[in-house]
């Protein structure tokens, strides 16, 4: 097994051969490992340059971490989420759209930036709830208050009247429908698939 310095070497090597140089500032690794003991590496030196190790980074605009863990790419979508609910937060305001194209903007607009790259996650059930309480404030400006029966005083509505007049699968819902159609698309796939070798392949 060739170690992180032989890797970095080789990397540096192979393109020098096809006259590309590799920019030590911009690139950097990261070791996803059950070992702790890994983490004392902390930069990789070849002969002219140096690759910092980090614990999280951005691939594809997903963050992926040393732990293999969901929750921070999920903090990112839901961060991102907020900011582009805030940016169409007056439309989901107005009394001049419809309640029918409000739900449209918030699924079609503000879903797709949250549920990026959904397909691969695993969430536990406290995650769930994170994804949940973003929904629920989204359709709570949508759907507005209520006046309150008895008090005639104006409220917030609450989770089960949200559900009621949402009719539409809650986002944890969505995201469970994408894993299991991204599963079947890779089960469909040929076995030369690197994607279907990881999915029925088993480590030894």
């Amino acid at each position: 097994m060739h170690t992180l310095k032989e890797n970095a070497e080789a990397l540096v090597a192979a393109t020098r051969e096809i006259g590309l140089e590799v920019s030590a500032d911009k690139t950097k690794y990261m070791v996803m490992s059950r070992d702790q003991n890994s983490g004392r590496i902390q930069s990789v030196r070849t002969d002219n340059s140096t690759f910092e190790r980090v614990e999280e980074l951005k691939y594809l605009g997903t963050t992926l971490t040393n732990q293999n863990s969901i929750a921070e790419e999920i903090k990112s979508r839901l961060k991102s989420g907020n900011a582009c609910y805030h940016s169409v937060q007056n439309l989901l305001s107005s009394r001049l759209l419809s309640r029918k194209l409000k739900i449209k903007i918030y699924r079609n607009i503000i879903l797709p930036v949250v549920l990026y790259g959904c397909e691969a996650w695993s969430l536990i059930l406290q995650e769930e709830r994170k994804l949940r309480m973003f929904e629920n404030m989204v359709l709570r400006r949508i759907f507005g208050p209520r006046r309150d029966e008895v008090t005639e005083e104006w409220r917030r509505l609450h989770k089960e009247e949200l559900n009621d007049l949402y009719c539409s699968p809650n986002i944890v819902r969505v995201i469970k429908s994408r894993r299991m159609r991204w599963a079947g698309h890779v089960a469909r796939m040929g076995e030369e698939r690197g994607v279907n070798r990881v999915l029925v392949g088993k480590p030894e």
